[in-house]
């Protein structure tokens, strides 16, 4: 699932039933200084959050992709230079479950758009996001409103029925 300016926001929904948006279940959320143990700190709480919510099957499929997106922001979204000080706006991962699905959404301060990449054969990068459509239901990005500037990427899984 691709992921086109505008419209990013209704692949999010297109093919499940509708729910209201705001009843939300439960949602957690950290923030990620922009340090080389964000991806390690991301998939811990990931761990965390997945096992209270009694998702933890679902955690190495939900961490692999949080990975990337987190990575993602760290590489593209946050300048070089200032990996392991304090910049703020810092990335932030948000976890967010509904009866029937799960959404990771990682804001970051970059406003340019998720490119896929495309990797040869012994290419260390350009999966990222191949990775993320491979394991999640849907992938999408949208830029901030308002006041607030960025983006946020997003991934959705649909949950195991009881």
């Amino acid at each position: 699932m691709g992921t086109e300016g505008s419209t990013v926001l209704s692949p999010l929904w297109r093919g499940f039933p509708a729910i209201d948006s705001s009843a939300v279940s439960h949602s957690a959320s950290c923030a990620l200084p922009p340090r080389f143990e964000a991806v390690r700190n991301a998939r811990k709480f990931t761990r965390s959050t997945l096992h209270q919510w009694d998702l933890g099957g679902l955690f190495e499929d939900v961490a692999l992709v949080v990975s990337e997106l987190v990575t993602n922001s760290m590489r593209y979204a946050v300048p070089a230079e200032l990996i392991g000080t304090e910049y703020e706006p810092s990335v932030r991962l948000h976890l967010m479950r509904w009866t029937t699905r799960l959404v990771c959404a990682v804001r970051d301060p970059s406003e340019a758009s998720p490119v896929s990449g495309e990797a040869a054969a012994g290419d260390e990068c350009g999966r990222g996001l191949f990775l993320v459509e491979s394991f999640s239901d849907a992938w999408g990005w949208h830029p901030l409103a308002g006041a607030l500037h960025g983006k946020v990427v997003w991934a959705l899984f649909r949950l195991p029925r009881d």
